[in-house]
């Protein structure tokens, strides 16, 4: 029986190619998802590498995904875990994350992705990592770029 998929939003897969770590979303969880929306979004900023697969859905937009006011991408990626039963929907946005985990999805985003990729020692620090994206224009709170760091066990800045 093949495993459920891992699906991801444009958002996460930007932010990670931008900091030269997109490899770390195939070596945390192999082959990764993307509806076509997906597609459109990431195309204008870069390639997709072969192991990101393109899935189209079977069933339309579910009246709930399209009630929430999110973008195209979001509104797929989350169909898609729907329609797949997926094992991680890795998505950042914050509208989009409050309703997938109501939807009762598990939901990892970009952050996340790093504090994982720690954690299985693919990535030596998390700290600098964050700090890139925040030169990307990543918006991380205070707040939350101290949690990431203390649940990294990194030091405060």
């Amino acid at each position: 029986m093949t495993p459920a998929p891992v699906i991801s939003n444009s958002s996460p897969l930007i932010c990670l190619e931008r900091i030269g770590h997109l490899h770390l979303l195939q070596q945390l969880f192999g082959t990764i998802i993307v509806p076509p929306a997906v597609v459109r979004e990431v195309a204008l900023r870069t390639t997709l590498p072969t192991w990101v697969e393109v899935r189209v859905l079977v069933q339309s937009v579910g009246p709930q995904v399209l009630s929430a006011s999110l973008g195209a991408g979001e509104s797929e990626a989350i169909s898609l875990a729907i329609e797949t039963g997926t094992r991680l929907l890795i998505l950042d946005d914050r509208p989009a994350r409050r309703l997938a985990q109501a939807l009762q999805l598990p939901v990892l985003g970009t952050l996340g992705t790093l504090v994982a990729a720690k954690r299985q020692r693919l990535i030596p620090e998390v700290r600098p990592c964050l700090d890139l994206l925040l030169q990307h224009d990543f918006r991380i709170a205070r707040r939350l770029y101290e949690q990431i760091l203390a649940d990294a066990n990194e030091p405060l800045p």
